[in-house]
């Protein structure tokens, strides 16, 4: 603790990750009152930003000297949410990694203007029971390992939400009361996520009409079902409805196709990176879409072996991501295996969307290894159905040699 209140006292200028939050908010004005000459504040905007005059407004009345805006949202979908999707990584098998996926970019976005600013700290407002820290700090790690990180709830005096908001009153800094009705959110392009308040307690059904922003409850979608067709090439999305769009304004329209079906709300208890348990609810409408459909034109596209290995690896590289290691050298030689799986995954996915659920409703593959002479039914001239015999006898004689000699044994 000493040794990072030695740090700040010392530091002529520091950059400071701002989202506009009451944490960072108050952070500006205490890195000022304890020693600190210059803040510049740094926001990564990932779609989330709907004002940057008004951020920056309230970035400089918190005491920030600069404040940069940076737009990272086509960079943030093309190098680090769909390679993500294309991999078919879930955290414990249901989290899109929203969050994840977002903090190693915005990571890169602040040493770029630390260097920028011939600045050597970077602080941040992730408290010390959570998973952001580690993903900052080893992001930072990764790009600029001589950067200092000071993360001010790890040593500061200021205890719980009541104490900075008090803090934030005496000082004159302008925040929005969270009162009973306000949960901890994290935004950007690819999802939100809800935390806190009566979601803490996991036997608490979620209060959808209360929570969501983005989906609307299943129950109150319309009664007739939607149909949605999403085209990729090599595992990129790059169509809707026959339409070639732009990931920005790609993803952005299948989350309000998806949102308007009550698609992608994921209620999760998820194991945290400190040990602790956490719930949240998360709305990833566009991600769902784009998982569903990319994953069922897999299974017409990819070698039966590749595809085997790459549901085995997916759960690694989502421990990868949510771990905070996406700026490192095994997800390049992740990524690498992945391209390589998705040289053949080409073609359109048409989906029934109904009050929260997805069909699928019809694969067209460029290449399509499902073969109609192969699998049907009726006669055919190209499979000899007598070679199964020796098939089966060859496949299944390790079963049969154990069985006998466990017989023996007896």
């Amino acid at each position: 603790m000493e040794k990072e209140f030695e740090i700040l006292k010392n530091a002529k200028k520091v950059v400071l990750a701002y989202s506009g939050g009451l944490d960072t908010s108050i952070m500006a004005c205490y890195l000022k009152e304890h020693g600190v000459k210059e803040v510049i504040c740094v926001s990564g905007d990932l779609g989330q930003v709907e004002d940057e005059k008004a951020l920056e407004k309230k970035a400089l009345k918190s005491g920030a000297s600069k404040f940069y805006n940076v737009d990272l949202k086509k960079e943030f979908l093309e190098s680090y949410a769909f390679p993500t999707m294309k991999a078919g990584a879930k955290y414990e098998n249901t989290y899109l990694l929203g969050t994840a996926i977002a903090r190693p970019l915005i990571s890169k976005a602040l040493v770029e203007v630390a260097k920028k600013e011939n600045c050597d700290i970077i602080v941040h407002g992730c408290t010390g029971k959570g998973n952001d820290q580690i993903r900052f700090e080893v992001s930072i790690m990764a790009l600029a390992p001589e950067m200092k990180v000071l993360a001010p709830w790890r040593f500061w005096s200021i205890k719980g939400r009541s104490e900075e908001e008090e803090y934030a009153k005496k000082h004159g800094i302008e925040v929005t009361k969270n009162g009973e009705s306000k949960y901890s959110e994290d935004e950007n392009i690819w999802h939100i996520s809800h935390e806190g308040l009566d979601l803490e307690d996991p036997k608490n059904a979620p209060i959808l009409d209360k929570v969501l922003k983005w989906v609307t409850p299943p129950e109150k979608c319309k009664d007739k079902a939607e149909l949605v067709t999403i085209g990729f090439e090599k595992g990129n999305p790059v169509s809707v409805n026959g339409e070639k769009l732009d990931s920005v304004t790609l993803l952005k329209k299948l989350n309000e196709i998806g949102g308007r079906n009550g698609v992608g709300i994921d209620d999760i208890v998820e194991s945290r990176m400190v040990g602790m348990k956490s719930r949240g609810l998360y709305e990833n409408p566009g991600a769902s879409l784009l998982y569903f459909a990319h994953e069922k034109l897999e299974t017409v596209t990819v070698y039966p072996d590749t595809l085997k290995y790459k549901h085995k690896m997916a759960h690694d590289y989502a421990d990868l991501v949510y771990g905070g290691k996406m700026l490192t050298e095994l997800r390049v030689a992740m990524d690498a295996f992945v391209n390589v799986s998705q040289e053949n995954v080409t073609g359109e996915v048409t989906l029934k969307l109904y009050k929260g659920s997805i069909f699928p409703h019809g694969i067209n593959a460029k290449n399509s290894l499902y073969r109609d002479d192969y699998a049907s039914f009726e006669k055919d001239d190209v499979y000899d159905q007598s070679d199964a015999t020796g098939f089966i006898n060859l496949f299944g004689l390790s079963t049969k040699i154990y069985a006998k000699v466990k017989e023996e044994s007896k």
